[in-house]
């Protein structure tokens, strides 16, 4: 197969590429998270396909974290606009393969994650809206791919994945994650395409809401927290704050949350 991903794929560049990536995720955001009660439980021996909404630029970054990390033992994969590949060509060395438009790039798409989910530790991660998408946008609608995906892999197991980034009390947003449960793709393989699809886009949106009530709650201990980001404003008004706690005999906190927030953070242990 020409330009082969899983020929292509080098486990150094994806375990390098995840730190550059935490990096980042720990730069640009006061904390990720993952909402309770956390990991989907994935039995060995099956080839997983991950699907998720896709509100931000940032989406591929938290999951070549979490395939660098949490799931470090599946080799992770996911397509991503072709002309993209053609610009940034060491993408090809982390696992990511070029979707182009129209029907002759569908099948491309098909016979590359088929050739990939052929491994049963493989993990395919799909933003599968295809485009940037606000995660308030009702109903959810995904690609016909998946769904013709799901009906050619019943070996696979099928996991929705609902992100969105809301500011809370800081200068900068939070990351939050919510895994759906687990399905078989063979109890859906039988269904006719449009029936996958408005199952798969049902379940999604489903998860997606409920992250939504997690959000809209403010409340860390809804949460693991993965990774912990950029705390407090900075600058002379950080400094003033410092003060004026040392004047009053009391602890410093940068985070402009004060103590619930600290609190929170005492509370939810890393996985």
């Amino acid at each position: 197969m020409t330009d082969d991903p899983v020929a292509l794929r080098s486990r150094l560049l994806c375990w390098f590429f995840g730190g550059v990536m935490a990096r980042r995720l720990r730069r640009g955001f006061h904390a990720v998270r993952l909402a309770r009660p956390g990991w989907p439980v994935l039995p060995p021996g099956r080839p997983v396909i991950v699907y998720l909404n896709h509100p931000s630029w940032w989406d591929p970054a938290l999951l070549i974290v979490m395939g660098t990390t949490r799931f470090r033992d599946r080799p992770g994969y996911g397509p991503i606009d072709a002309e993209m590949l053609r610009r940034y060509r060491f993408m090809r060395r982390i696992g990511l393969f070029g979707l182009e438009p129209g029907r002759a790039g569908a099948v491309s798409f098909l016979r590359n994650a088929e050739h990939i989910l052929a491994d049963p530790r493989a993990m395919l991660w799909i933003t599968a809206e295809g485009a940037f998408t606000d995660p308030r946008c009702r109903p959810v609608t995904l690609r016909p791919g998946i769904a013709h995906l799901v009906r050619r892999l019943p070996s696979a197991l099928v996991v929705p994945l609902a992100v969105e980034y809301p500011f809370w009390d800081e200068r900068t947003p939070e990351a939050l994650m919510r895994f759906g449960e687990p399905m078989d793709a063979a109890v859906l393989a039988g269904l006719p395409i449009p029936e996958i699809g408005a199952e798969l886009e049902a379940r999604l949106e489903a998860v997606m809401d409920h992250l939504a009530l997690d959000a809209q709650s403010r409340d860390p201990a809804r949460f693991l927290k993965l990774i912990e980001g950029t705390v407090g404003i900075g600058g002379v008004y950080d400094l003033w704050r410092r003060a004026r706690a040392w004047a009053g005999g009391r602890s410093f906190s940068p985070a402009h949350g004060g103590g619930q927030r600290a609190a929170g953070r005492q509370e939810v242990k890393r996985p």
